[in-house]
């Protein structure tokens, strides 16, 4: 590692939420004063409009926003039935909510590998995890496969996998929501998807937020009803087990005015991905783009070898560009998790990555003077 040097310049962030609230400016302020004038915090006209611009956007059917990623995939899981004895396959890969719904609702997270170019769920590992619930007695139910870093999964292969085992399919597109697969946008795939509006995604509310996609017709009622206290006719009836799930007013508002710019804010994260790209192959593993696919871009991911990705991380620190590491601990191997099964391989891929993987600052907003200096720092740190 070659020496670094120490910056006064000022320190980039990391994801500039503050650019994007600057273009917004007015038109955020005016959305939030609407809400405070009419007063219907809680499913008001913008929730509605915005789960109508969010299907139409997608591709879905229907558009359900709720309070948050992590119980949007919950919601799916209570409305589907799952619970004690059921195996749910997860990649170990990702943030822990993919798998921490699975013990809330009884069930058993099954724990797969993920693929070293993509780093999405690994096909060939799903059907090992497969075998081993089986051996286990448990009963494969739902597949959720994630969208991590922004690119959709494999959805043909786990897809024709999901159907030949008779299983759901849940896509957690938290980091993927605006990507494609095949031309189609994620949020129309597999039995349902679940996203995330939390404020650091590609599309962010000023809070927690969610939503969940899906054209089954008959899953709607059910999902609004667990959304609701799993109420029946009206809230003082509950005909299942339900949770607080909806999502604010006010969040839905503001979110309606980011939904608007998002096409460019996609083409312009796309811009940045492929400078970086260009400039850093030769000193470290860039991200790969599945051909079928296009990504997000919900983080820039490289990859450095066992122990030169710290170094270079408190190298970029010292001249003021912020970095992150997604993930180092794999699920498989978190305390909370470590006594559910996995594919039983020790899931190599997740657990190299877990110590080679760092990201650098990646948004919307990322202007090519900026970019120069974090690939200058980069090249610096590394010697080149």
């Amino acid at each position: 590692m070659n020496s670094h040097v120490t910056t006064n310049a000022a320190p980039l962030p990391f994801i500039d939420i503050a650019a994007q609230r600057a273009r917004l400016g007015s038109r955020v302020d005016e959305a939030v004063t609407r809400v405070l004038t009419h007063c219907r915090f809680v499913n008001g006209p913008e929730v509605t409009e915005l789960e109508k611009q969010l299907a139409e956007f997608a591709g879905a059917r229907h558009a359900i926003s709720c309070s948050s990623g992590t119980d949007a995939l919950a919601m799916l899981l209570m409305a589907w039935g799952v619970g004690p004895g059921d195996a749910v396959f997860c990649p170990s890969f990702t943030f822990c909510a993919t798998a921490e719904v699975v013990p809330w609702v009884g069930a058993t997270p099954v724990f797969v590998d993920v693929l070293p170019d993509t780093f999405n769920m690994d096909p060939a590992s799903l059907e090992a995890a497969i075998a081993v619930a089986e051996r286990q007695g448990l009963t494969p139910r739902v597949v959720i496969p994630v969208d991590l870093f922004g690119q959709p999964a494999d959805m043909d292969a786990i897809g024709a996998i999901a159907r030949a085992r008779n299983l759901k399919v849940l896509c957690d597109t938290a980091q993927g929501f605006g990507a494609t697969w095949n031309g189609k946008r994620t949020g129309s795939f597999g039995d349902a998807s679940a996203t995330s509006f939390f404020p650091a995604k590609p599309l962010g509310c000023f809070g927690d937020g969610g939503a969940v996609f899906t054209d089954d017709d008959d899953l709607v009622p059910v999902l609004k009803s667990v959304r609701e206290h799993g109420q029946g006719v009206d809230k003082y009836e509950n005909v299942r087990i339900g949770m607080t799930g909806r999502l604010d007013t006010i969040q839905a508002a503001i979110l309606l005015e980011k939904l608007a710019i998002f096409e460019d804010e996609i083409a312009a994260r796309d811009r940045a991905a492929k400078r970086y790209n260009a400039a850093l192959a030769d000193v470290c593993i860039v991200p790969v783009v599945d051909p079928r696919a296009t990504s997000i871009w919900a983080q820039y991911t490289i990859r450095l070898p066992q122990g030169v990705r710290d170094d270079l991380g408190a190298a970029l620190q010292k001249e003021g560009v912020p970095t992150a590491v997604y993930y180092r601990i794999p699920m498989h191997k978190q305390p909370a998790y470590a006594q559910y099964p996995s594919a039983g391989n020790g899931l190599p891929v997740s657990e190299a990555l877990s110590g080679e993987v760092i990201s650098l600052p990646m948004h919307a907003y990322l202007d090519e003077a900026s970019q120069d200096r974090i690939i200058a720092a980069v090249r610096r740190a590394l010697g080149k």
